[in-house]
């Protein structure tokens, strides 16, 4: 092989290299491009007029759950609307007035289906149901519904500008019945109609006296309390 033919082919491999590194910046550069798109789309505004109860939107660099919008147009000056609405991360509930066509930023938020997998020291890993990638919980953003922590059931995940705001167990979940006091003749004569239980997952609930121990019951996550025997 010639000097020349060998340069021509170390030339040509180099462009290759070049290439593919172009094609790896390429492929960054669109994923930043779609990122900046899909952060556009959600810079919509909507109006106070068209602000609809259930609305999510950015105030303060918030996200908002409309509750109320009332139109009020008074008998001397501007019409304006009186807009009630709760802070998705603190819970909070505010209530704000707008002058009546005002627009309101829409929150980048975003929902999903998860499937529990397993606990850590940092807190608990569900799978996405769509893309099956894994999402990582904290304890601090779990709160009070890790109590409802159960393997292979399915819980909704709220985001905001792509981050885990929000863990929703289901409304209603079937639990068994670990330990409770067996019902006392003359209970229900004497007014007592419930007693202390605890399901399998810890929580403590009310039951009614008939209920016994081993018995798998539903319970609302919302309330903590018991709906109704499992057949």
């Amino acid at each position: 092989m010639s000097r020349d033919l060998d340069i021509g082919f170390l030339v040509g491999v180099y462009s290759q290299v070049i290439d593919l590194t172009d094609i790896a910046n390429f492929e960054t550069q669109i994923g930043q491009a779609k990122s900046l798109i899909k952060k556009v789309e959600f810079m919509a505004q909507v109006s106070t007029n068209e602000l609809k109860v259930g609305m999510k939107v950015e105030v303060d660099r918030e996200p908002y759950l409309v509750s109320i919008n009332e139109f009020v147009k008074p008998g001397k000056g501007q019409a304006f609307n009186r807009v009630k609405m709760k802070n998705m991360i603190s819970g909070r509930v505010v209530e704000r007035t707008y002058k009546s066509g005002d627009k309101l930023d829409l929150a980048d938020i975003e929902e999903a289906e998860v499937r529990y997998l397993y606990k850590d020291a940092d807190g608990a890993n569900f799978m996405d149901e769509k893309t099956f990638d894994q999402l990582s919980i904290s304890k601090e953003l779990l709160g009070p519904n890790e109590q409802w922590l159960k393997e292979e059931t399915i819980y909704h995940v709220v985001f905001y500008n792509g981050s885990a705001i929000e863990l929703l167990p289901p409304t209603f979940m079937e639990f068994t019945i670990v330990e409770t006091a067996p019902g006392v003749r003359g209970d229900t004569a004497s007014g007592r109609v419930l007693k202390a239980a605890i399901l399998e997952n810890g929580s403590k609930i009310q039951v009614p006296i008939f209920i016994e121990q081993g018995e798998k019951i539903k319970v609302d996550t919302r309330t903590c309390e018991y709906v109704s025997r499992v057949s």
